[in-house]
Order: structure tokens, then C-alpha cells, then sequence
């Protein structure tokens, strides 16, 4: 089992950046697929970024690609959401998730949703100001 925490979040303008983290407890970090997902008020939770075992192969929805980037270090049980360009419909709570099973499917994440990851954090709040 790994308990996830996340933490980075705030209060922003449109247009600035923000990088999340998410520390993993357990020695095993590197053996789960980890993902970042969001749910904005009155919205399902969506999926935002996903990134292998290993951190090379990492997938994007389209709505972020291009601003975020999900990276993982593997030796601090950690694992990144940078975020740049925010816009106000980038508002949301921001979960850290991890799945045990190898990263799966196409590249825009839509094979991951709510119930393909095993593990959640409790997320971080991101508002971003017009």
C-alpha cells in the first residue's frame, strides 16, 4: 500500500506557473504508474497527466499538453506536476494517484479515469485569478 500527500497548491494570476509534488510513503514508489487528476467545483474528476515506472514515457490531456509536465524522482518517492501558462479554468483540486498496473493505453490519458488508480491523495487546491 502507498499513502500519497500532495502539496504546492495556491492562489495564482492567469499566465503563472506552479509546480505540485506529491511525496509517496513505502519503498516501492517506483513499481506504480503515477497520474495526476483534477475536479473542478460541480465538475467529475478528470485526468490530467500520467507518467511511467520509469518516468520516460509520460501522457497528457489535450487540455494541458503543451503547459504541464509530469516528471517523477524515483529515488525521493516523489512526483512532479509543473504548471505553466494557468489559466482560470485550470481551478480545481489537484489529486496525486498511483496505479499499480504499467501505464496503459494512448497518449491523451483516456484509458484513465477515477477508477483505474489504486491509490489517492487528499489533493491540493489550485485557483488561478483572471
Amino acid at each position: 500500500q502507498v499513502q500519497l500527500v500532495e502539496s504546492g497548491g495556491g492562489l495564482v494570476q492567469a499566465g503563472d506557473s506552479l509546480r505540485l509534488s506529491c511525496a509517496a510513503s513505502g519503498r516501492t514508489f517506483s513499481r506504480y504508474t503515477m497520474g495526476w487528476f483534477r475536479q473542478a467545483p460541480g465538475k467529475e474528476r478528470e485526468f490530467v497527466a500520467a507518467i511511467s515506472r520509469s518516468g520516460v514515457t509520460t501522457y497528457y490531456a489535450d487540455s494541458v499538453k503543451g503547459r504541464f509536465t509530469i516528471s517523477r524522482d524515483n529515488a525521493k518517492n516523489t512526483v512532479f506536476l509543473q504548471m505553466n501558462g494557468l489559466k482560470p479554468d485550470d481551478t480545481a483540486v489537484y489529486y496525486c494517484a498511483a496505479d499499480t498496473n504499467p501505464l496503459y493505453g494512448n497518449s491523451d490519458g483516456s484509458y484513465y479515469s477515477h477508477y483505474t488508480m489504486d491509490y489517492w491523495g487528499k489533493g491540493t487546491l489550485v485557483t488561478v485569478s483572471s
